[in-house]
């Protein structure tokens, strides 16, 4: 905040000089002389008592000298002296501006003579430099409430936009150019514009997928039981059928149910288990070893033997099965599936490597969003929720996944796992390291 409390510091400050400056400049220009009205009432009120004095104590014509002496040095003092009517009051007159002084046996009345005119202008020219500044203070003020005012202007039609489902509002361009905490608020709201907006569309993109996932197996049902509606002699046949489309679509349900649990970060904590995460490594690997002897590939697994951890030994198990079987099934036959882990203090990272034809760089991300499969993928089966899970299982535990090319062009993932949720802070500055390198195969 301290570039905006720099910028209104300065604007206050120098609105307040500016209207100094507009002061001084028109009291120069009009020839204004602060407090020259109290100045000349003081020497108005000081001539009127030396009047009065001289008229009581020398007499009538002491007091016409002074009178005169005074207008002759244009001193800005007007009195007159007049006679007062003996049946008047001579002790009534103790007006600021009026004298009754008594000499000799009369009456006399002095009274300190004002133009009409020039108490007009004199009034007006008091007026002006206040006026003067109080209007530079008025435009500055309204440039400053116009410059504070806008932008929240524009957050706050974005945000009704976004309250009216307008993920795509974008106000960061509306901020003429400013680079102040003000700019950086509404860069942070395109931000998160952006980023719901990128939700709305993975939602919309999930809700497509699953019914496209689901109307496959069910239109195969619907066919089967025309079939058997048609000739119900065609049931054991059609019974097989019937019973693999069912677990196929209570396979895809498990899944999405499964997926959607881990993506929900306001549920209840994961229950935790403190076991060897290596344990169910080797024994992920050794069923998918004996599962790749038919096609002539090798699984092997190369690292640390131990690493004992509070985990979810489900939720790892399978991220771990999600990641070496996803390889298997994309590796060329023949090949090998390389998994190997190392510890790096507090956490543990599996890097698994096939010898498959590899994902476009451009795609490296992808894979990892529910239902992203591989345009090669042929008749391999599966609904594209396998890495997508791994990751949201990985990140429930403070980890994170990447995915990477290896030397040899097939697919290299890797994943962080912290010895502990609350030590699983900064893995994914390593694992975005890790996936920007080429990996190596072993």
């Amino acid at each position: 905040m301290q570039r905006l409390f720099w910028k209104f510091f300065t604007i206050i400050w120098l609105t307040t000089a500016a209207s100094i400056a507009v002061l001084f400049a028109v009291t120069a220009l009009f020839q204004i002389t602060p407090f020259s009205r109290e100045v000349e009432r003081g020497q108005q009120a000081f001539a009127l008592d030396v009047a009065s004095q001289l008229l009581a104590r020398e007499g009538r014509d002491a007091a016409f000298t002074f009178v005169i002496e005074a207008a002759r040095a244009r001193a800005p003092v007007h009195l007159s002296i007049s006679l007062l009517d003996p049946s008047e009051n001579c002790t009534a007159g103790t007006a600021n501006d009026e004298r009754h002084v008594q000499n000799e046996g009369a009456c006399y009345k002095l009274v300190v003579q004002r133009q009409e005119a020039d108490l007009v202008s004199e009034t007006w020219l008091r007026i002006v430099p206040w006026l003067s500044a109080l209007l530079t203070a008025a435009v500055a003020a309204y440039w400053l409430a116009r410059y504070l005012i806008r932008p929240v202007a524009h957050l706050r039609s974005g945000l009704n936009a976004l309250a009216r489902g307008r993920f795509d509002i974008r106000i960061g361009d509306r901020m003429d150019g400013r680079k102040d905490e003000v700019a950086a608020l509404a860069h942070d709201f395109d931000a998160s514009a952006e980023r719901l907006e990128q939700f709305q569309k993975a939602q919309q993109r999930l809700f497509h997928d699953v019914s496209h996932e689901l109307r496959s197996p069910l239109s195969r049902l619907q066919a089967a039981i025309g079939v058997l509606q048609q000739n119900p002699g065609k049931l054991n046949a059609m019974m097989d059928r019937l019973v693999r489309e069912i677990d196929r679509i209570d396979g895809l349900v498990g899944e999405i149910l499964t997926l959607a649990r881990l993506a929900d970060r306001t549920a209840d904590e994961i229950e935790m288990q403190t076991l060897n995460v290596i344990d169910l490594l080797n024994d992920i690997v050794a069923d998918a070893a004996f599962e790749a002897q038919a096609r002539g590939i090798r699984v092997l697994h190369e690292g640390v033997q131990t690493f004992v951890a509070e985990v979810n030994g489900e939720l790892i198990y399978r991220a771990l099965e999600n990641v070496i079987r996803n390889a298997l099934k994309y590796t060329l036959d023949n090949s090998v599936v390389a998994v190997r882990s190392e510890v790096n203090g507090d956490r543990l990272r599996v890097l698994v490597t096939d010898q498959g034809l590899g994902v476009p760089e451009s795609e490296l991300e992808r894979i990892f969003q529910p239902f992203s499969r591989g345009n090669d993928v042929g008749g391999l089966g599966g609904y594209g929720l396998g890495l997508a899970i791994t990751k949201q299982a990985i990140e429930r535990h403070g980890g994170c996944v990447a995915a990477s090319i290896s030397e040899a062009g097939g697919l290299a993932v890797s994943l962080e796992i912290a010895r502990s949720i609350r030590g699983g802070q900064g893995l994914c500055e390593l694992a975005n390291q890790a996936s920007s390198a080429v990996v190596r195969d072993p």
